[in-house]
């Protein structure tokens, strides 16, 4: 599983120009899922993300995490993470999780971040989505668990 995650001031996510999603100040998680991931990779993504130190305290420092400050998440599922880009001009996707067990994983890691306490908002699995941010920093972190 990887989690690319950005600290934002505002994000949505649109399908057929609706915002189905959207934040302001928090985190936007884009979500690779592999074929192999299950229950323990979504605990260790979820726990790291909640308590995970990017936003500003009145010093200026990485302290606070996105409880702390009051922030959402928004969590949408781009599968394309999980490329191999390392030979040819096209990116493989065999490492990528079918749809189904992606779906499934989406959703359960959407909850137990819900379960945690934080407020998300979420894309639409599977859609043609388009998102919109303004990266805080910027800061981007890679998770890979």
């Amino acid at each position: 599983m990887i989690g690319l995650v950005q600290r934002v001031s505002e994000a949505s996510v649109s399908v057929n120009n609706e915002i189905i999603g959207e934040i302001e100040q928090g985190m936007l998680v884009l979500l690779g899922v592999e074929k192999d991931d299950g229950p323990e990779q979504i605990e260790k993504l979820a726990n790291k993300l909640c308590r995970y130190r990017i936003f500003s305290d009145s010093d200026g420092k990485m302290n606070l995490n996105v409880e702390q400050i009051g922030g959402k998440v928004l969590v949408v599922s781009q599968f394309t993470l999980v490329a191999d880009t390392q030979k040819g001009n096209r990116p493989g996707f065999s490492r990528g999780a079918t749809p189904e067990h992606g779906n499934a994983i989406y959703l359960q890691f959407i909850e137990s971040l819900r379960q945690k306490g934080i407020v998300v908002e979420t894309g639409q699995f599977g859609a043609e989505m388009k998102v919109a941010l303004v990266n805080d920093g910027p800061a981007t972190f890679q998770f890979q668990v």
